[in-house]
């Protein structure tokens, strides 16, 4: 799946080393490795997996940067493309020890960008004024945040974004399976759309977002894990952004 989409144009893949843990990237690096040029590997750091699987925060500046290494070395890349900084809220930190200031993460993302290691630092699960506030003080390459067709309370930092020429990466894009989110396939208006169109109710989840603003990019696996499914609606990392 993943050479098939590169084969297909997609030269965007967000991945992280804590993911799975460890399988996206070993897949990554099994299937494309060595990488071509035009293909941007955009990563994550601010999380991480405990012995059992579960999801604990990554937030100290010293944190960051081992997982900035574990992704250098999981990719067999001297430089990620991209790393998204990762924020967490009150909830998923657990207690406010774990609170780390904002300025200091950025401080230790420029440091890493400036080192080599990092082309670009993006930004993810963030507010529009936190948004703001770190393209006062650096160069922010994208913002990935949740959003998709049916949850759309993140449009003002869409709108920064654009305005200021930064890729917008929604997670979520076909919604979640956690509860929290609506799943935009099992909305009612979309299965007609689809329907009339023929058209899956991804495929118009999808188009929906790419036709949207011109500022929102896709990565290249939205769920799925097989070339049989008719999902790729491409549109390529543009240069101007990742500077």
């Amino acid at each position: 799946m993943l050479r098939r989409a590169v084969e297909l144009g997609v030269n965007h893949i967000d991945t992280a080393q804590y993911y799975g843990p460890d399988v996206s990237n070993e897949l990554i690096h099994a299937a494309l490795h060595p990488y071509a040029d035009d293909l941007v590997l955009v990563s994550k750091v601010g999380g991480d997996r405990d012995d059992k699987g579960g999801w604990v925060p990554a937030q100290r500046p010293d944190q960051l940067r081992a997982g900035v290494e574990a992704n250098l070395a999981s990719l067999e890349v001297e430089r990620v493309d991209v790393v998204n900084l990762r924020l967490m809220d009150e909830n998923e930190l657990g207690s406010a020890a774990e609170q780390v200031a904002f300025d200091d993460q950025l401080a230790e993302m420029v440091a890493l960008r400036d080192e080599g290691k990092i082309g670009a630092i993006g930004l993810s699960n963030v507010s529009t004024d936190q948004v703001r506030h770190a393209l006062d003080g650096t160069q922010i390459a994208c913002v990935q945040n949740a959003y998709n067709l049916l949850t759309r309370g993140d449009e003002p930092t869409l709108a920064l974004c654009a305005k200021r020429g930064l890729a917008y990466v929604p997670f979520f894009p076909l919604g979640s399976a956690f509860g929290w989110l609506p799943r935009v396939t099992d909305d009612a208006i979309v299965q007609d759309v689809a329907a009339q169109t023929g058209s899956t109710p991804v495929q118009v989840g999808l188009a929906w977002l790419l036709a949207h603003d011109p500022a929102v990019l896709l990565s290249p696996a939205p769920g799925t894990s097989s070339t049989s499914r008719r999902i790729w609606a491409p549109r390529r990392w543009s240069s101007r952004r990742s500077r």
